[in-house]
């Protein structure tokens, strides 16, 4: 029998302070995994500070063994669960990048996923954000198994390159998981189509996890974390507010698919092909 994996999309508010928007994190993931069972829980992109680039520096912190990350350790062991830490700024030899943390049932490190395509996007009058004057792009891809379900990672802007989440199909991953803090300009056009486009594109489970909306911020994420199938179909969405979102996937459906309509074994390699340059 395929295997059922049920996951918990944490859209969190934002706090005035680091150790209040750690300890908000930590007090959903309980209720996510005790009150609704969920085995794998997401957190969204930059949840524990501002999304801001002068903020970045001041909020950084080393992975796996700052506040945040010991945080999210300690409550991963005390649920037995899967948890993708969302992303928060962190420094590594006098570099800043926006990087996703995994961490294990035992409250393990698994290993973490640096944004590869930093967010530099000038839509004069709606969207002016340069994630690259203030961060490094990472260069690594990550992936980590929950029981038979490979993962794959992303951030928020990878979502936009369709070879990024083919190279994890081409390493079998069943679900990709992105962090993602869409702006209100660009969050009604593209964020659930490029979900659905995603999932559709390879056959796989594509989740995005959002912050919360909130109108005070300079920067105000879209909201609507959503879950698609491998038809391309949504499973479902939160709202703007703060919501937990759980869906459980169901990789018969996955299998299914793969056998209908079976594009990676379709693939014309003789006449062209995906390279991946990293291992």
């Amino acid at each position: 029998m395929a295997p059922t994996l049920k996951i918990a999309l944490i859209q969190l508010a934002g706090f005035p302070t680091k150790q209040e928007a750690i300890a908000n994190a930590v007090n959903q993931i309980r209720i996510a995994a005790k009150d609704k069972g969920a085995k794998l829980v997401v957190l969204p992109e930059c949840w524990n500070s501002t999304y801001c680039t002068d903020e970045f520096p001041r909020s950084a912190e080393r992975i796996p063994s700052g506040e945040t990350s010991q945080a999210l350790s300690k409550v991963a062991a005390e649920l037995g669960i899967h948890l993708v830490g969302g992303t928060f700024p962190e420094e590594d030899a006098g570099k800043l990048y926006n990087t996703c943390s995994v961490w294990g049932p035992t409250g393990e490190f698994l290993g973490k996923y640096r944004k590869m395509h930093l967010f530099d996007m000038d839509i004069p009058g709606r969207c002016t954000f340069k994630e690259s004057s203030v961060l490094t792009a990472g260069s690594e891809f990550m992936t980590f198994n929950v029981g038979q379900v490979k993962v794959g990672l992303g951030i928020c802007y990878d979502q936009r390159f369709p070879e990024f989440a083919a190279i994890y199909r081409q390493r079998g991953c069943d679900l990709m998981i992105y962090p993602s803090a869409f702006d209100t300009y660009t969050g009604p056009m593209h964020f659930e189509l490029i979900a659905q486009a995603r999932a559709l594109d390879n056959g796989m489970f594509v989740v995005l996890c959002a912050p919360a909306r909130d109108a005070s911020k300079d920067y105000v994420a879209y909201g609507y974390s959503t879950v698609c199938d491998p038809w391309g179909r949504v499973l479902c969405r939160a709202k703007e507010g703060p919501e937990t979102l759980v869906a459980n996937l169901n990789m018969g459906l996955r299998d299914e698919i793969r056998r209908q309509i079976p594009v990676q074994e379709q693939k014309r390699s003789d006449v062209y092909e995906l390279v991946c340059k990293k291992q």
